[in-house]
């Protein structure tokens, strides 16, 4: 039993005792029936009167009950639809207190986490606003009364930080930007006057829009600013060249020219100035000194006639160069001449400059092709010999390789120009082929001519007999010194040999035999000590020693070796030899 009906029967147990007793009193008392029947009625009424109030105010308690329940479970509904969370499953046979109390803890819980997520979302937005207002970007489409979902949040959060990246890299950008501005400015010697440029020099950098329309002014401005420095050093460069012209045609005092060297440097506005200053008063100068600057002139377009090569008739073509009636219209023919060849010269500068290139390698090819000729080349020492046949092998390679490097760029530029490129008058590739053949010819002349001179050299040995020709006296590594150098007799010199003997050319480097006929075999035989001139026989310790001298007086030629170990001798110590 519980607890509560316990008590409800102890209640009616009261009651029944508070009546007995009431009875009793009333007996003692004598209270008449009627009375007691009217007495027993009041304390009935009290009683019922005392439990409908209690039950009336439990009634209200279950009605309340219900409607917070109801409530909370309609709000209950509307969070988790808010907060797009699964809807809470309730417990059931549980009493109406207990659902009551769930329910309600349920809603709290729900309440909090809106609360938060709201709360981020309103310092959320708060930064995009901030940054809306520094970008000029529109803000993040999201509602700012609606319950944000965790995925909502953090994707809006994404979003923030990308804007704050955005923020330092436009920053970085503007600042960037902004310092050019002002070098630029400074340089043009310009002051900001609209209003977009006075933001970004004069205002706080903080205060200015990053906007993507605002960089992209920032940008046009500084282009804008450095096509005007450029114009201005492109402006102030053609002025200086002026200048260094007109001070070389007019003859003006370095002490004028280092004066003026400030404004030859720099390219601010008053260097623009000064420049165009002195440009003017050149001028002047030079319309009252036409003669020598017309003089000038003409030395500045011989010398860009010799680098374009071109001919005597393209340069008779222009004739006010041999005018002699110095006039301002004279010296503006002039002026307009010089600048068409020197815009000729920087079109075809490529071709030029490898025509004077294969000039120059054809000119010291051929200067290194006569010292291949010249017998004294050898004479040399340092290794010039090796360094000179290197050089003159690598340009007989590289030559070739430019002639058809220039003939590719030369039939680009005929194919372009629709007219043929002309080098002093004449197609440069047939003047190339003109100066190889030339070249193949001069050789072929110089070996004809060779073996003319071989040829009456040898007629004339045939005739006369060899001259040997005593080389000038050297002294090689390896030679005796004059204290120990060995003497030849006279029967061992080539003078004495016999009318058939041979003997060889120094120069020729070939051997050459008598006209004469030979002796019979018998004269071979004959004692070695036996001389043409009739002298004493040799000293025995020099016979074997002269046994090449012996040869050649048996009719044998000379060795090479022996040849020039006798070209070697010093005549002065082997008088028998001057006759060589």
């Amino acid at each position: 039993m519980r607890k509560s009906e316990v008590l409800a029967a102890e209640a009616v147990s009261c009651l029944n005792k508070a009546l007995c007793h009431l009875k009793d009193i009333w007996e003692e008392i004598g209270i008449p029936e009627d009375q007691r029947l009217q007495r027993t009625n009041v304390v009935k009424n009290h009683i019922k009167s005392l439990l409908d109030m209690m039950i009336k105010e439990e009634e209200s308690l279950k009605t309340r009950l219900i409607s917070s329940i109801q409530t909370c479970r309609t709000e209950m509904e509307t969070l988790y639809l808010e907060l797009q969370l699964p809807v809470f499953e309730e417990e059931t046979g549980i009493s109406m207190l207990q659902q009551e109390r769930n329910i309600r803890t349920q809603v709290e819980a729900l309440m909090a986490q809106k609360a938060q997520r709201m709360q981020q979302l309103k310092a959320l937005l708060d930064q995009d606003q901030d940054l809306c207002d520094i970008l000029c970007s529109m803000p993040y489409g999201i509602h700012p009364q609606s319950v944000p979902t965790p995925e909502q949040l953090e994707s809006f959060s994404q979003h923030i930080a990308n804007q704050h990246t955005e923020k330092t890299r436009r920053y970085a950008e503007f600042t960037d930007l902004k310092r050019q501005i002002i070098v630029y400015m400074g340089e043009l010697d310009h002051v900001p006057e609209t209003s977009f440029e006075k933001d970004v020099v004069c205002e706080d950098e903080d205060s200015f829009c990053l906007s993507i329309d605002n960089i992209t002014s920032l940008k046009l401005l500084v282009c804008q600013l450095e096509e005007r420095k450029a114009e201005n050093e492109a402006t102030c460069e053609a002025h200086r060249e002026k200048i260094q012209q007109l001070w070389g045609r007019l003859d003006v005092p370095q002490e004028e020219r280092e004066a003026f060297n400030e404004h030859m440097v720099t390219s601010r506005k008053r260097n623009l100035e000064a420049l165009q200053a002195e440009v003017r008063r050149l001028e002047e100068l030079k319309r009252l000194n036409i003669h020598n600057v017309t003089d000038a002139i003409r030395s500045e377009i011989a010398v860009f006639w010799e680098k374009c090569f071109l001919s005597s008739d393209q340069r008779q073509a222009f004739a006010p160069y041999f005018s002699e009636d110095f006039t301002e219209d004279l010296l503006s023919l002039h002026d307009a001449e010089i600048q068409r060849l020197k815009q000729h010269y920087e079109d075809h500068k490529e071709l030029y400059d490898g025509v004077h290139q294969w000039e120059d390698s054809w000119r010291l090819f051929l200067q290194l092709e006569k010292k291949a000729t010249d017998p004294t080349r050898f004479t040399n020492r340092g290794g010039n010999l090796l360094k000179e046949e290197k050089q003159r092998s690598e340009l007989h390679k590289s030559l070739p390789k430019l002639e058809k490097k220039l003939k590719a760029q030369i039939d680009a530029w005929e194919s372009e120009q629709d007219r043929e490129f002309l080098v002093n008058g004449q197609k440069f590739l047939q003047y190339v082929e003109e100066q190889w053949e030339l070249h193949r010819e001069e050789k072929e002349k110089e070996k004809q001519e060779r073996h003319l001179k071989k040829s009456k050299q040898t007629e004339e040995d045939m005739l006369y007999g060899t001259a040997v020709r005593t080389p000038t006296k050297r002294r090689l590594l390896g030679t005796q010194t004059p204290n120990k150098s060995r003497k030849f007799n006279a029967t061992s010199s080539i003078s004495s040999a016999t009318p058939n003997s041979t003997s060889r050319s120094v120069y020729g480097g070939t051997v050459c035999r008598s006209p004469a006929p030979r002796p019979p075999l018998s004269a071979n035989k004959a004692p070695a000590s036996w001389t043409p001139g009739g002298g004493k026989p040799p000293n025995p310790r020099l016979q074997g020693c002269n046994k090449e001298n012996e040869a050649q007086l048996k009719g044998s030629p000379l060795s090479a070796r022996s040849v020039q170990g006798l070209e070697l001798q010093d005549p002065a110590r082997h008088p028998e030899l001057h006759h060589l």
